[in-house]
């Protein structure tokens, strides 16, 4: 019932920070979770053939307490992301064992270790509570969050958050995630939510947009500039098509690698020329023996060149992993830079370390994003500079078909999933944004929607 109230005041739109504050908090809320209980229900599988739809639940569970600098949220919307998948398939260990070392750290973390683990690192929502010392939220404050939650307790982490030794991703190596009712942040986590969205569009680009911002653009990337090539794997995918996206807004060439001639045309819809449709072309990587195929890379490199005048990628956005990640190598410019964030389909890398260290090339590793490369991330999304990817946005107690689609690359862009939010549509308060940008905010819609 007081779930409700929450939904009623936020559905009114005028709520006062008064009117929020004086609502009962429910005792519970409904939340997606994995159970320790479970982590051994997949034993002997190969990855491939694990469900998450086995292993995600729907259930009630208590409302946790909220810290210092923290904030509880009225979760309207969120959006799957890989460690989602990675989460519900306990691999590559189950993440009972981040929530048991975060709850070691201090009594204020200590409820973090639960039998259960709510999932999820995006949302859009309003705040509901504060705790003592938040200065920049108030209760009925409308926002998106990022997924990195620090403690800034050590210098490391002081001029790069994500040097913090204690740096855990929300939803991942957290309780309380965004796929769910209510989730419990770290204040230093909002941000403004852009007021052209809708609750659904607004949460599915915290995670990826951020990442793929540090990755090409921020200082701690690539430092992406005007006139680079940019190679980008997965172009259609959650964190592929903010890549793209930001290398257009930034003066580069993306070479976008699809799967599918369908997928070929949403690039060329986002503005991008340069497309290798892998399937139809066949790019063989490795040899059914287990080896690399030189040949396949320079197959490959040879058709970067053909689109491009000659030209090796300045850039190449990695995270595919295993599969990829030698004829990354190969093909960048000397002196080019490989940007990694991820290792979708291994983490165990295998390259020619002669094509890397005798032609000066970089591999730089990428993790998430720093508070002020999220913040800048999520600006140019709300100035209509990028664009979310969304795709299609599945109900809350569809959130196992939702982490599904996700591990079986079913999908493109961003899947979006409704929380608190009764309805698709809903959250717009810049009308006049809106109608000027929404070819492009709604361009991966599937066609059905």
């Amino acid at each position: 019932m007081a779930v409700r109230q929450f939904l009623d005041a936020i559905l009114a739109g005028e709520t006062s920070p008064r009117a929020f504050e004086a609502l009962p908090l429910p005792g519970s809320y409904r939340a997606a979770t994995v159970h320790r209980d479970d982590t051994e229900m997949f034993a002997g599988q190969a990855t491939a053939d694990k469900d998450p739809r086995a292993s995600l639940r729907l259930e009630e569970v208590p409302l946790p307490p909220v810290g210092p600098g923290e904030a509880l949220v009225a979760v309207m919307a969120s959006a799957i992301n890989y460690n989602t998948v990675w989460t519900a398939l306990f691999e590559p260990l189950p993440t009972f064992t981040f929530l048991e070392r975060y709850a070691k750290r201090s009594p204020l973390s200590s409820h973090h270790d639960r039998p259960y683990h709510q999932v999820g690192s995006d949302l859009s929502g309003v705040v509901l509570r504060t705790g003592p010392g938040v200065q920049n939220w108030r209760p009925g404050d409308r926002v998106v969050a990022h997924c990195l939650s620090v403690e800034m307790q050590s210098p490391d982490g002081h001029d790069d958050t994500m040097l913090d030794p204690e740096q855990r991703i929300w939803g991942f190596e957290t309780n309380y995630g965004g796929l769910a009712e209510i989730a419990l942040v770290k204040a230093n986590q909002l941000m403004p939510k852009p007021g052209h969205l809708t609750w659904e569009e607004a949460a599915c680009s915290g995670l990826v947009n951020s990442t793929a911002y540090r990755q090409l653009v921020s200082r701690n990337g690539a430092r992406l500039k005007q006139g680079d090539n940019v190679l980008v794997w997965g172009a259609t995918g959650g964190l592929g098509s903010y890549a793209v996206q930001l290398a257009l807004a930034g003066g580069a060439t993306p070479i976008c690698v699809v799967s599918s001639a369908e997928k070929a045309e949403l690039c060329r819809a986002m503005g991008a020329e340069l497309v290798i449709d892998r399937a139809a072309e066949d790019y063989r990587f490795w040899r059914p023996d287990g080896t690399s195929d030189p040949r396949e890379w320079k197959r490959f490199g040879a058709r970067i060149r053909d689109l491009t005048g000659g030209e090796d990628p300045d850039i190449v956005l990695e995270h595919p992993g295993r599969d990829t990640f030698a004829a990354s190598v190969f093909v960048t410019r000397r002196g080019g830079t490989v940007v990694t964030c991820a290792s979708t389909t291994g983490f165990r890398h295998e390259f020619d370390n002669r094509y890397l260290w005798m032609n000066v090339k970089r591999i730089i590793g990428s993790h998430f994003a720093n508070y002020r490369e999220a913040w800048e991330a999520n600006r140019l999304v709300a100035k209509g500079k990028i664009h979310p990817t969304l795709s299609v946005t599945l109900p809350l107690d569809a959130v196992g078909e939702a982490t599904h689609r996700v591990h079986r690359n079913l999908h493109q862009g961003k899947i979006g999933v409704l929380c608190m939010a009764p309805e698709e549509g809903l959250g717009v308060t810049d009308a006049e944004l809106r109608e000027r940008h929404l070819p492009g905010i709604t361009r991966f819609r599937a066609p059905a929607e």
